[in-house]
């Protein structure tokens, strides 16, 4: 019963120069796959959703990972990746994920915190930790001209923002790109990570993880990123082998026979990828604090309305325009 709060593993994470895996969850064999990789290197993880996957999968895909977490013998956090707005926010937490990202980022400076603001006054009301976005990480459709769409933080600014916000980690821009690089720059620049670090004493996330060089994964988390989104890297794996199965073997169609390539295509990915951020071996750091070893929200839609609504002050809801 190790179903934990995201803040509780990327803040030891930080402490110890180690960073957690957050693995974007396609389906439910995603969800067994990572958890299985996981306890097999005694590693902490994240199981994130992002809207598109949540869309697609409804709430059940939530229900399924949180029991996978709550029968697993490591560490597992529940996040909504990249929420586009409170209504995505809201969505998760009336589902029991237990962390959340609200990615506002593409809005205005003075939006995007006061949106960030809401969401954590609301979500901590609950015990929800929650993770924004400044700058812009890049974006494989964008050209090498337009340096991928990228809009790096400035340390300054991400000071105002963290300060102004209470948010309890922050996905930083320093370089890397959604999905693999078609062309462009993808070098992560350590030194404005440095500069992030020295500014806010606080653990950073790195988005567009995947399609980077390892020294360079390596050396951003020695200089304080303690979460590494992972999606593209264990996507491509898994779908391009259920291709080549379908191609090789038109005639099987059995799930048993046609997704065990896949699952292990993947799962080489995962051990790869945990090893990368030295977050093997590091399952028993969180099991010397009791406390914080137990399943969160354990609370009915009711409940959570209560919390959330019933004890809001009076305020105005800050809407995206």
């Amino acid at each position: 019963m190790v179903l934990v709060s995201s803040k509780y593993l990327v803040d030891k994470a930080y402490q110890h120069h180690f960073a957690i895996g957050a693995f974007n969850v396609g389906n439910s064999e995603f969800v067994k796959n990572i958890i299985s990789v996981a306890e097999e290197l005694r590693a902490p993880v994240i199981l994130q959703i992002h809207p598109y996957e949540y869309d697609l999968m409804g709430s059940g895909i939530v229900s399924y990972a949180r029991e996978m977490a709550l029968t697993a013998n490591v560490p597992v956090a529940i996040h909504l990746d990249h929420g586009r707005d409170l209504n995505d926010v809201m969505r998760a937490v009336r589902d029991q994920m237990n962390s959340v990202m609200i990615d506002t980022s593409g809005l205005s400076f003075e939006d995007n915190l006061a949106i960030t603001k809401q969401t954590v006054g609301l979500c901590h009301r609950i015990g929800v930790a929650v993770e924004a976005e400044l700058g812009s990480i890049g974006n494989r459709n964008a050209s090498a001209a337009e340096n991928m769409g990228r809009v790096y933080t400035a340390p300054g600014s991400a000071k105002q923002f963290v300060d102004a916000t209470g948010v309890d980690d922050l996905a930083v821009a320093i370089g890397t790109v959604h999905g693999p690089y078609p062309s462009g720059d993808n070098d992560i620049k350590i030194d404005r990570l440095d500069a992030l670090n020295d500014a806010l004493h606080m653990p950073l996330v790195l988005h567009g993880g995947s399609n980077n060089p390892d020294d360079k994964i390596r050396e951003a988390v020695a200089h304080g990123i303690a979460k590494v989104n992972i999606s593209t890297d264990i996507k491509m794996p898994f779908y391009h082998t259920i291709k080549d199965t379908v191609i090789n073997r038109p005639k099987d169609y059995e799930p048993w026979m046609m997704t065990p390539d896949a699952d292990e295509a993947q799962k080489a990915v995962v051990r790869e990828k945990m090893r990368l951020f030295s977050s093997d071996d590091k399952a028993d750091l969180y099991f010397e604090d009791s406390v914080h070893l137990n399943p969160l929200y354990p609370y009915s839609c009711d409940i959570v309305d209560h919390i959330i609504y019933d004890q809001q002050p009076d305020e105005t809801l800050v809407t995206q325009k």
